[in-house]
């Protein structure tokens, strides 16, 4: 698939990457997560258009996301269209990404109408200590995840081959290709082929691989952009070097205290909105985003 090239067009995530739009922080939230095998084509919504029955799949949604938890459809990658046909099992996954909670259960079933029945807590499903990535290639959500999320499944398929999935679409496509990490629920932006399975290594040795790192899923965007400065200010980037206790907030500035070792730290950043831009491909209206900016770094 290729994209438009209309004279001065460029897309969201060239925008992105030109005018310098910052990573830390722009994790999407989710605590919990539910993910569904779907092996086919993916609608602009990866459930509702797709082979799954509309009524089943419209049930499989509201049951996920009235429990708060986040569905994403995954799929293997480089299967071919009869391959994808020909789908006899739907294996799922419960994951729990919260800090000091983190964990896969999978399973499977034969009937797509047993996943109503599922706990959507894994209480059946099958413990799981390897790592599950998962690179969003939703081309009907945004083209820029298809042409720059295919070469990062792809190199990450062949280094990771049991580990690693297609997924419909995470959140911030400007910052394509995108992908998540459980169950630790790290997402990382503008990853490419090349360098995807070093991010990788870097996760199964317990760090963070902080130039391409959005934030972990299950903590809000303030706290991600805070835990991001404090990580470049104390050169620490093990995975839960900073274990966060309080935040708030007055006259529009944020503070953020974390445990670090034997030393408190207290973060302050002020939030703001970016110029109006246009955060998709598909956009047609431009809106300003959320944005950080460190005040200082404390003890205490």
């Amino acid at each position: 698939m290729s994209l438009p090239s209309a004279p001065g067009w460029l897309p969201c995530s060239d925008r992105s990457l030109e005018r310098g739009d910052p990573l830390p922080g722009t994790a999407g939230y989710g605590e919990r997560w539910f993910l569904v095998e779907i092996d086919g084509a993916w609608g602009a919504h990866a459930f509702l258009q797709s082979p799954l029955d509309p009524a089943l799949a419209r049930a499989l949604v509201t049951r996920i996301e009235s429990a708060g938890i986040r569905p994403l459809a995954i799929r293997r990658t480089g299967r071919t269209a009869h391959q994808r046909r020909a789908q006899t099992e739907w294996r799922w996954a419960a994951v729990d990404a919260r800090v000091g909670h983190e964990r896969v259960h999978w399973g499977v079933v034969t009937d797509p109408a047993d996943l109503l029945q599922v706990p959507l807590d894994g209480a059946t499903g099958a413990p799981s200590t390897e790592p599950l990535i998962c690179v969003c290639t939703h081309a009907r959500h945004d083209q820029c995840c298809a042409v720059k999320g295919r070469p990062v499944v792809t190199a990450l398929a062949q280094a990771y081959p049991a580990a690693t999935w297609e997924c419909s679409h995470l959140g911030g496509d400007r910052f394509a290709a995108t992908l998540i990490l459980f169950p630790h629920g790290l997402y990382y932006g503008r990853v490419t082929g090349a360098e995807a399975p070093d991010l990788v290594d870097a996760y199964l040795d317990g760090r963070i691989e902080p130039r391409w790192f959005r934030g972990r899923s299950s903590l809000p965007n303030v706290v991600q952009a805070a835990a991001a400065f404090a990580r470049a200010n104390r050169g620490d980037d093990r995975i839960d070097a900073f274990d966060y206790s309080s935040w708030t907030e007055s006259g529009g500035v944020h503070t953020v205290s974390f445990i670090h070792g034997d030393e408190r730290l207290a973060v302050k950043l002020a939030e703001s909105l970016s110029a109006p831009l246009l955060s998709t491909c598909a956009a047609s209206t431009a809106r300003p985003v959320r944005e950080f900016e460190l005040r200082s770094i404390t003890p205490g």
